[in-house]
């Protein structure tokens, strides 16, 4: 990537439909991707299975929000091979400081046991990246995101690649000319992530 990279120019790559990655965690290198197709998850077509649902109305699970950012970021990297190099991390630290990097954050007994994190901006939030050290906590956390950016007006969720875990949430794939349309039109869009602090329950929002 011959353009240094600073927050701004990150945000405009957002904003044109592109986003960083590394090879790998020690590679201090970032590249571009632009998927030929975009997974998206619609903030209607959301998926809480019975499980799901049982397991977030059992409330040993506590949720919120932009409380941990970097815990959330340093336990999506704690995999045997990630993206998440020295250069993204600080990145979406210095947007999380700007108001445009976001967390939901699990715990369970006080401690740190799943998250997601991403970046708003518009109408628009594009998830990243998240984690799980107990049964359920990333779904949780995805759900309460789910609920957050309904309530907040958002009407694009960008989650970049579809995989089984994500589709059998309800993540769909659309083409690159499709997606460029939907965030377009969400970009034009005004939408509030919410304050920092607990969430409330994800069952009373997600359906």
């Amino acid at each position: 990537m011959a353009q240094k990279l600073t927050p701004d120019v990150l945000l405009s790559g957002y904003a044109a439909g592109i986003f960083p990655m590394a090879e790998r965690r020690d590679d201090p290198d970032l590249f571009w991707v632009d998927p030929l197709r975009r997974g998206i998850i619609p903030l209607d077509r959301f998926h809480v299975s019975r499980s799901l649902a049982r397991r977030m109305r059992r409330g040993d699970l506590a949720v919120t929000a932009d409380t941990a950012f970097a815990e959330v970021v340093s336990g999506c990297a704690e995999r045997a091979e990630t993206w998440i190099n020295a250069p993204i991390f600080d990145l979406y630290l210095q947007l999380h400081a700007l108001g445009y990097g976001h967390s939901i954050e699990v715990r369970k007994d006080g401690a740190l046991v799943g998250g997601v994190y991403g970046v708003a901006l518009g109408g628009a939030f594009f998830g990243e990246s998240m984690f799980s050290r107990v049964t359920d906590a990333s779904k949780v956390a995805l759900a309460n995101l789910v609920a957050r950016l309904r309530a907040g007006g958002f009407t694009l969720f960008d989650a970049q690649f579809q995989t089984a875990h994500l589709r059998s949430l309800g993540c769909i794939e659309v083409d690159r000319t499709a997606y460029r349309r939907l965030l377009k039109a969400a970009l034009r869009q005004q939408a509030d992530f919410g304050p920092p602090g607990p969430v409330f329950r994800s069952q009373d929002g997600v359906q």
